[in-house]
């Protein structure tokens, strides 16, 4: 993917956190708060008309729908699929050590601009991202997205396979990144096992390119050395 000539938001605070939001898992709290979404997403003005007529979209999907039903289709989607995952290091990493010192690393990055997570949240979950993302000015916010763009092409993509309505936040996101968001080829999506659903042990030396814990920690998302990611156009 190359830069394109997209308008560079001057603001993507409410925006960022609205992503956040509509990535989330969809109960009762999330629909009781769609409207203000979208008065949000209108009212900041940080994406094009197509990508906010997009997330209309969704949006009205999400209020229309079954309760029941948009819950077991959220499951399904994003905690049944490798390559549509929200959890940014399983692009990268995998199953591999490095994810655990990642996983602390990034974790001492949010708190140290004063996001504490819950005790099962774990801080490469794309939502828990772009929260942290938000509280940054929207040049350091806009290099982050940059620097996880090819992750969320992927993702993008695979979602654009299953004709979900969720492309548009992926799509979105692209597009703050200053990219333009397009199909890549990916491999057959593989089930996550039970096993990569339980959390790994946070052990081992940090890994190569990660500071050691205490440290001022840049995110550093960097792309998984792996013929199934794809080729980039």
């Amino acid at each position: 993917m190359g830069l394109f000539n997209a308008p560079t938001p001057e603001r993507m605070t409410l925006t960022l956190r609205v992503m956040a939001h509509l990535l989330s898992y969809p109960d009762a709290t999330l629909h009781g708060h769609l409207p203000e979404l979208r008065e949000a997403l209108r009212s900041e003005r940080a994406l094009s008309a197509s990508r906010l007529s997009e997330l209309d979209a969704l949006i009205d999907a999400l209020e229309g729908g079954d309760a029941l039903d948009t819950e077991a289709d959220y499951v399904e989607l994003f905690d049944r699929g490798r390559r549509t995952s929200l959890h940014l290091f399983e692009h990268v990493h995998g199953d591999s050590r490095d994810r655990g010192p990642a996983m602390i690393d990034l974790a001492q990055t949010y708190e140290k601009a004063g996001l504490y997570l819950g005790p099962d949240e774990l801080p490469d979950y794309l939502p828990a991202v772009l929260e942290f993302a938000s509280t940054q000015p929207p040049k350091e916010a806009r290099a982050l997205l940059a620097e996880m763009a090819h992750i969320l092409n992927v993702i993008f993509s695979a979602l654009l396979q299953q004709e979900s309505a969720y492309a548009s936040v992926l799509g979105a996101l692209i597009e703050l990144a200053g990219e333009k968001a397009q199909a890549v080829t990916i491999a057959p999506d593989e089930p996550i096992d039970e096993s990569w659903a339980e959390p790994l042990a946070f052990d081992g030396c940090s890994s190569n390119g990660q500071a050691k814990p205490g440290t001022p920690q840049p995110v550093n998302i960097v792309r998984k050395s792996s013929a199934t990611q794809g080729a980039q156009p």
